[in-house]
């Protein structure tokens, strides 16, 4: 299936009862997208970590992903995974449920998939350089 993801099957007419029109496809990088920015959207949220080793051996293993966000599709539902850069000024674990909350919410609005965990992971601080 040449790495995207099947959506769901909704109705089989379409709004004027015709047969359906075809298949539609949503390539693993938009669900990345899309976790990203709704991610950075929340406050506090500095910036994505992105690890080169994490991402050498997603590609292996064949999971989108990249800069910071892996997504893993099971049976038509994502896990989302966020390595997150926090500001140092901010109750990250109010901002983590925040990330949470977003990404589950555009994922589902966005795409129709369900979302069954968005793990998120402040791996850093962004201290204020010293002078």
């Amino acid at each position: 299936m040449d790495g995207a993801y099947a959506l769901p099957e909704i109705s089989d007419k379409t709004e004027n009862g015709d047969d359906r029109l075809g298949t539609v496809r949503i390539a693993p990088q938009v669900l990345a997208t899309i976790a990203r920015l709704a991610a950075l959207e929340v406050e506090g949220v500095v910036r994505m970590r992105r690890d080169l080793g994490e991402d050498v051996d997603r590609l292996f293993k064949g999971l989108a992903g990249g800069e910071g966000v892996s997504v893993d599709v099971i049976d038509g539902a994502v896990t989302v995974d966020l390595s997150l850069v926090g500001a140092p000024d901010v109750n990250l674990y109010r901002a983590g449920r925040q990330v949470q909350a977003r990404v589950a919410r555009a994922i589902t609005d966005m795409v129709g998939m369900p979302v069954l965990a968005v793990n998120v992971h402040f791996v850093e601080i962004d201290l204020p350089a010293e002078e």
